[in-house]
């Protein structure tokens, strides 16, 4: 028997994806969506900041065509300097 904490949800591809990244500048998280996505279409759309402005979210959605690119854009992102955490 299966655990459900085993088993990964179902995504039907092509599908919209969110990635949230996380950093210290907004202009250089633009900048490393820029750099990673340049011949893909996709919004950036600023989310919240902290409460002093030391850090500062940013919602990337685009169309993704299956699993390994979804996770590709992931590790990409996720590796840029200008990003300090992406959900």
């Amino acid at each position: 028997m299966t655990s459900p904490e085993n088993c990964k949800p179902r995504i039907d591809y092509p599908c919209r994806w969110v990635y949230k990244l996380i950093g210290r500048d907004m202009k250089l998280l633009r900048n490393a969506v820029d750099e990673v996505l340049s011949e893909r279409s996709f919004s950036a759309v600023p989310s919240r900041s902290s409460k002093g402005g030391a850090y500062h979210c940013l919602n990337v959605e685009m169309t993704v065509q299956s699993e390994p690119e979804r996770l590709d854009f992931y590790e990409r992102l996720r590796r840029h300097p200008a990003v300090i955490m992406i959900l």
